[in-house]
């Protein structure tokens, strides 16, 4: 990641701010993969369910790669766009961003694309409002 799509990144909102806690480490004194991957999922839940306007469930995850460790003491920020609405499901760019020396510093930790589908009622896929289509057009 440039420093100019970092900058660009780091000035949106991001959907998920979280700190990690000591039983989130492992051996390394590093933040497990695994809890960044559920922090990714939060977010993704979050905002897929925004554009679907309702329950979502993620159905893949492609491409995912960890650029840095997150630290102790690292603020952690999820950030999630949307790549494409289909019918049914929705493609999020989740990527995290680690807030280091009390924000003076950020760092791209990881990056990934994301899939949810919208869920009807039995749970079923569904049709993503149109609504939502235009307004997340990207």
């Amino acid at each position: 990641m440039s420093d100019e799509e970092l900058s660009k990144l780091i000035a949106l909102q991001p959907v998920l701010r979280v700190a990690p806690q000591p039983r989130d480490l492992n051996n390394n004194g590093h933040i497990f993969g695994g809890w960044v991957l559920s922090q990714m999922d939060i977010a993704g839940g979050i905002m897929a369910a925004r554009v679907a306007q309702g329950s979502t469930a993620t159905v893949a995850i492609e491409a995912m790669s960890f650029l840095a460790p997150i630290l102790p003491r690292d603020i952690v920020s999820v950030y999630a766009q949307v790549e494409r609405i289909g019918n049914t499901s929705v493609s999020l760019r989740i990527d995290v961003v680690a807030e280091r020396n009390r924000g003076e510093e950020h760092v791209p930790v990881t990056s990934g694309l994301f899939t949810f589908v919208a869920l009807d009622e039995q749970h079923r896929p569904r049709a993503i409002p149109e609504s939502s289509k235009t307004k997340y057009k990207s």
